[in-house]
């Protein structure tokens, strides 16, 4: 009898409809101790998710009841149907543990979310493989697939193992950084800059040493990694040095604070705010919405101009063109009236009127004022101020001239009739 059939067998049993009882009555306890444990938690919780059954406490607390409920159970019949969902609550809470977890680590990745379907297609094979009882078997012909790696040889099977158990102490790695990014950076640190470098460290950290971890459970000889740690400084050396010196550098503008998350700066005359410092970039994004990749040794190395840093107020000037015949101070007055109407304008250092020059066309006024929110945009401040210029002139009758020239034309002389003759 194969193990199918023995599985068709058992769940024919009398005692299935008391499996089905039990089952049912496991998952409804899971499902009701989730629900009063979840009423004050955050909804991004690898625990709980946003929904009850979406986190990875559910499907763990429904696989100790049925397993538990298993071997009570397994004493006076068969357990088939119970044997059945086993596999698939170990199936889904590996599922969901990788979910959540890189729903909290790496929210907006579409490389996450395709090791995520890819992880579900594999765990839901080994469940169905669990259940018809050809797990085993599979396992021994994967073990039989051996690959030769120089002197050494090394079974598929091995090579399965060893991603498992790598997948799953990187993710626990994962996990844990992002736990102490969350409940302790959060708390302890209030610089976003500083928490962003000491949250990317931790991270890096715990990685390298669970996948040092995960090699040494495999049976790889750490010893041997010392060979590709010299090529790899040889590598960054020779052929990465502005990949390596942009890393540095990001780690440097990190801790030093130069700059941070949320300064307007101006690099290459592109002028907009930080909205976030990676690893080997920094992101600018302007106010009209275009965005800037600037590699992070550029940041280090040349002249970069942080509006933010010290003084968040900037100057700004608009310039007006009246005609001769118009009145220097009801001028000023109205250019400097326009700018303190303006909301956004600040007092202090009050507006400024100036006459600039003695224009061909007119007199040629500026106006200076300040702003202290250029995040905000500097372009509908101006224009706010200048509509209001256009306003105030033309209510008091003070002429904006167009530009103009003035051409002379001579005319010579007509020569006399005796000066014609004697030509």
């Amino acid at each position: 009898m194969t193990e199918i059939d023995k599985l068709v067998q058992e769940l024919g049993h009398p005692g299935a409809p008391l499996q089905f009882g039990v089952l049912l009555g496991c998952l409804a306890l899971a499902f009701g101790i989730c629900w009063a444990s979840r009423r004050k938690r955050s909804p991004d919780s690898v625990w709980f998710g946003r929904a009850i059954i979406d986190g990875l406490l559910f499907p763990l607390l429904a696989l100790a009841l049925t397993y538990s409920a298993t071997l009570v159970l397994a004493r006076s019949q068969p357990v088939a149907l119970l044997r059945i969902a086993v596999p698939v609550l170990v199936s889904l809470a590996g599922i969901r543990f990788l979910a959540r977890v890189f729903t909290v680590v790496f929210p907006n990745s579409g490389l996450a979310r395709m090791v995520e379907r890819l992880f579900s297609w594999l765990a839901w094979i080994a469940a169905m493989l669990w259940i018809v009882g050809l797990l085993p078997a599979v396992m021994v012909e994967m073990d039989a697939i051996d690959f030769a790696f120089g002197k050494s040889k090394i079974s598929l099977l091995s090579v399965v193992q060893g991603l498992l158990s790598s997948g799953v102490v990187l993710v626990l790695a994962l996990w844990i950084s992002a736990a102490l990014e969350k409940r302790v950076l959060r708390e302890t640190v209030n610089d976003l800059s500083l928490r962003k470098v000491a949250a990317n460290a931790i991270r890096a950290v715990l990685l390298l040493l669970g996948l040092l971890f995960a090699l040494s459970a495999v049976g790889v000889d750490l010893t041997a990694l010392s060979v590709l740690g010299g090529a790899l400084g040889v590598g960054i050396g020779f052929g990465l040095q502005k990949l390596a010196a942009n890393y540095v550098s990001g780690f440097v503008i990190l801790f030093e604070r130069s700059l941070r998350i949320g300064d307007t700066v101006r690099v290459d005359n592109f002028e907009g705010q930080v909205v976030d410092i990676k690893t080997r970039y920094t992101l600018i994004r302007a106010t009209n919405g275009r965005e800037s990749i600037v590699p992070n040794e550029k940041l280090i190395t040349e002249r970069i101009e942080n509006l933010s840093l010290a003084d968040p107020r900037i100057l700004l000037t608009t310039d007006v063109t009246v005609g001769y015949d118009s009145d220097v101070d009801a001028v000023q007055k109205i250019l400097v009236d326009a700018a303190l109407a303006c909301s956004r304008v600040i007092p202090e250092p009050e507006p400024a009127s100036r006459l600039a020059r003695l224009g061909a066309d007119g007199l040629e006024f500026s106006l200076l004022f300040w702003i202290a929110d250029p995040a905000n945009g500097q372009l509908n401040v101006r224009s706010e101020v200048n509509l209001r210029i256009l306003h105030g002139l033309r209510a008091a009758g003070i002429e904006i001239p167009f530009a103009q020239q003035v051409v002379h034309l001579r005319r010579e002389a007509p020569s006399s009739p005796a000066t014609a003759a004697t030509g």
